[in-house]
């Protein structure tokens, strides 16, 4: 294995780490102040959307498909709240439309 794989590998390494380790450091109390664990249970919906959203756009050659489908989504999330009807609603609906497109 040469040396700047070598070197990759550790800085990967600690980079992953850095963000693992910061929490344990930071807040090493039970207590976490409200408007930081606000903050924090709002995380995985922005990371979800992050990740989905471009893709939901590309899905299709016409982006308008994925537009519906993100509509729909957002439809669906503003009645219900729950993700797996969102999910599951998202994709029927996008299932029924497929035909027109």
């Amino acid at each position: 294995m040469s040396v700047d794989i070598f070197i990759i590998i550790i800085g990967m390494a600690v980079v992953t780490y850095i963000p693992r380790m910061l929490p344990l450091v930071f807040f090493n109390t039970k207590h976490i102040p409200p408007t930081l664990e606000g903050i924090l249970q709002n995380v995985p919906y922005a990371a979800l959307g992050a990740l989905i959203f471009p893709g939901a756009l590309l899905i299709h050659d016409n982006v308008v498909f994925g537009l519906i489908g993100v509509l729909s989504a957002f439809s669906i999330a503003f009645l219900s709240g729950s993700l797996i009807t969102v999910v599951l609603g998202s994709i029927a609906v996008l299932t029924l439309l497929t035909p027109l497109f």
